[in-house]
């Protein structure tokens, strides 16, 4: 006899997981045309220029405009690409910062993926997307992509040794690699952040997160001056569109990131919440988390509109002269200050 009832279980049991990564992937598009749309007009504000002013009233159908655009434009190869791992290098980028997203947690129980080693998956999905850039830049077959790409390792490889060692004190501080738990540690205020006992691991994480996304001023792998655009100089249409759709949306999660791990994630920064209200305090601390993170996010680009770019030379000496030291540095008073909480 068909048992129709364990066929939809079945049924009910594979489409599950699929509804987290559709949540996540809704919000991750309307999270990088909000912050396209913000970067211009802040960049605007602060080199006291007008910025979007002609589509939609206020100039703020301008980030619809040019999403409609790349998906019309025509997928242009050139005839010597290798065309198959060319298609495959934006989706490597791509794919890797949809799953980061579902490991992020929003509120305290907003967290489509919960892991006892969260913290370690999202370093080791971030580093996937340094392969597809360089993916990216040999497929190409043209020396100025392949050039962007190598700069895209070099500097990936410098900066995420002192990130990962910055990262290793708020595990040796929250005595944990979950997530959730390391929010939890931070939930009696302001004061209970981890960014005081590790100040230090906070400024080098900060600084690296920046160099990962490839931002000025560490935008080295797509140095338009030099490179005529570096890696992504071959790609049009769509493809071109998702390089940086992701790396909006890693400049977006990334602040995610330093929110959680320094700033209290989703906690409030009073210590206690302005409503007892079990669904309010849902909203309420996605609001914190939000607030928290577009601080970060503004001045991001704030430095942006600041600093000029560095010289490859200037970059690498950067992490390894400074950086490392002062991110070691920060993991042994963050172990003594441990060691000496524990006595």
């Amino acid at each position: 006899m068909f048992d129709l009832s364990f066929t939809l279980n079945d049924i009910f049991a594979f489409i599950w997981p699929v509804i987290p990564f559709i949540g996540v992937a809704a919000l991750l598009v309307f999270v990088v045309i909000f912050l396209v749309l913000m970067e211009r007009k802040v960049l605007a504000w602060l080199t006291i220029r007008k910025g979007p002013n002609r589509v939609g009233p206020g100039g703020w159908l301008q980030t619809f405009a040019d999403a409609i655009k790349l998906l019309f434009k025509e997928d242009i190869m050139s005839s010597e690409t290798n065309k198959i791992l060319f298609t495959l290098a934006p989706i490597v980028v791509f794919a890797p910062v949809m799953v980061i997203y579902g490991l992020m947690p929003f509120t305290e129980h907003l967290v489509a993926i919960n892991l006892a080693v969260g913290l370690f998956l999202v370093f080791a999905l971030s580093s996937l997307t340094t392969v597809g850039i360089v993916l990216a830049g040999w497929s190409s077959n043209n020396k100025y992509s392949l050039l962007g790409g190598m700069r895209s390792a070099a500097q990936a490889i410098s900066y995420e040794i002192p990130l990962v060692i910055a990262v290793l004190s708020i595990a040796v501080l929250a005595g944990s690699l979950n997530m959730i738990d390391i929010v939890k540690a931070q939930g009696g205020g302001i004061f209970t952040w981890n960014m005081w006992p590790a100040f230090i691991g906070f400024i080098v994480l900060f600084i690296c997160c920046i160099a990962e996304v490839n931002r000025i001023p560490f935008d080295l792998p797509e140095a338009e001056s030099e490179l005529v655009s570096g890696y992504n100089t071959e790609y049009s249409g769509m493809k071109f569109a998702l390089f940086f759709l992701a790396e909006y949306a890693a400049m977006f999660i990334i602040s995610v990131l330093i929110v959680t791990l320094f700033l209290g994630g989703y906690t409030s920064p009073l210590g206690f919440y302005l409503t007892q209200i079990p669904a309010l305090i849902h909203i309420e601390q996605a609001f914190w988390l939000v607030a928290k993170v577009y601080t970060i996010i503004f001045t991001i680009i704030w430095i942006r509109a600041t600093l000029p770019r560095l010289r490859a030379d200037q970059l690498m000496a950067f992490s390894w002269k400074f950086l490392l030291p002062m991110a070691l540095g920060n993991l042994v008073i963050v172990s003594v200050i441990k060691f000496l909480g524990q006595l």
